[in-house]
């Protein structure tokens, strides 16, 4: 492991929640952390915000290596349950298709800020925890959107500039990224999936049983309240 005078910077997009957590443990192990939270309108704004800051504190990120954007015009582009409190946070499991808490090209946006802060601050690394086998069915979560957004990134930085896109848990499991955070003594108690609530955790949402079973199936107690 490299000593901390030598590490590189990495630039990890941490919205509070339990993959971006264990993305940044991983990347905690060989590089410095610079975290970038972005508040987008959703409706647990603040309850994130608030894992965001508690995660920070944990890994004792300085305020310098800290960024909140606040985006918040994808609220009011709408197409998102997650933003539009007209719209129901369905209760069900994921169906078929794309599913209505899908904010549309979010992963984008925050990959875009993400890479112009790490070209700033000559980060040579940015981590997004972003799951594909396990998750929502998000077309942004794919491993092929990835790909495409670092051909992105090498045409529009500068000539020597060198940002590398990673998705350390895009091939896990939910279970799995439980046990590596486990594992590596990430603070999973101190985030946050519930889509609707910032109190107790509703557990009836898509994130929450995606949550639920991953921890029962690691067979890690989850330390997160849950409504009744």
């Amino acid at each position: 492991m490299a000593r901390p005078a030598e590490r590189p910077t990495a630039v990890v997009a941490l919205s509070g929640g339990l993959d971006s957590c264990v993305t940044a443990a991983i990347a905690a192990q060989e590089h410095t952390l610079a975290l970038l939270h972005v508040t987008y309108g959703q409706r647990t704004a603040a309850r994130e915000r608030r894992s965001f800051d508690d995660i920070a504190d944990f890994y004792a990120v300085p305020p310098e290596r800290r960024l909140v954007a606040d985006i918040g015009y994808l609220g009011r582009i709408g197409g998102s349950s997650l933003t539009d409190p007209s719209r129901d946070v369905p209760d069900a499991g994921p169906g078929e298709g794309v599913p209505s808490t899908y904010v549309p090209f979010r992963n984008t946006h925050i990959l875009s800020i993400a890479v112009s802060w790490a070209e700033v601050i000559g980060a040579g690394r940015v981590c997004i925890g972003a799951v594909e086998q396990d998750s929502s069915g998000y077309p942004d979560c794919r491993a092929a959107y990835f790909d495409a957004f670092r051909a992105v990134v090498a045409a529009g930085t500068r000539p020597e500039t060198r940002i590398e896109i990673a998705t350390p848990v895009i091939e896990m499991s939910k279970a799995e990224i439980v046990r590596v955070g486990t594992e590596l003594g990430a603070p999973l108690h101190l985030t946050w999936s519930c889509y609707q609530s910032e109190d107790a955790a509703c557990g009836r949402c898509d994130s929450c049983r995606l949550r639920r079973r991953a921890f029962e199936q690691a067979g890690v107690a989850d330390r997160v309240p849950y409504a009744p």
